[in-house]
């Protein structure tokens, strides 16, 4: 099978677990994400925590380490990234309304912290996953893989039909 990349990147800031960045890894692969941006102390490869998650996706997944998010925000913004912050604001629109264009780079935080006030005020809007249980979030790793889905359904539906992948 052939990787299709959509014009989508993920920015993990500050993630403590080394198991959620190799799952990032496995799903940005199997999304199809054009890459991963690892900020602060995020774990990078090679780490074999990381790779017993990841499944051998660190080597199909593009990324780079950046030690200052608000560096590589301000670097993307430059570039003309559409910048998506998912935390639970007041302020988000629910995840299926967050992406609109493209490129676009979504930024997923640290387990306890999320994404801080500071790196959202860099970005163009924060999304959100509704919440219907006693519980307030997701863990991270599950939070970026919806991300991750709907970022790759919303480029599908913003291309061609003839150029869809079916």
């Amino acid at each position: 099978m052939t990787r299709v990349s959509c014009p989508v990147y993920a920015l993990l800031d500050n993630v403590r677990s080394a198991w959620n960045v190799g799952s990032m890894f496995r799903t940005a692969d199997a999304a199809g994400l054009a890459g991963l941006y690892l900020c602060g102390i995020t774990a990078t490869p090679p780490r074999a925590d990381l790779e017993k998650t990841a499944l051998g996706a660190q080597r199909t997944v593009p990324w780079d380490y950046w030690a200052q998010t608000r560096d590589l925000l301000r670097h993307l913004r430059g570039r003309g990234v559409d910048l998506i912050a998912l935390e639970c604001a007041p302020d988000a629109v629910p995840l299926e309304d967050a992406l609109v264009r493209f490129p676009a780079c979504f930024v997923v935080g640290n387990e306890v912290d999320g994404v801080s006030d500071e790196l959202r005020a860099l970005c163009d809007r924060t999304a959100m996953i509704p919440m219907h249980g006693a519980k307030e979030s997701l863990n991270v790793a599950v939070s970026f893989g919806l991300m991750a889905y709907a970022s790759r359904r919303s480029w599908e539906l913003s291309i061609a039909p003839s150029s869809r992948r079916e």
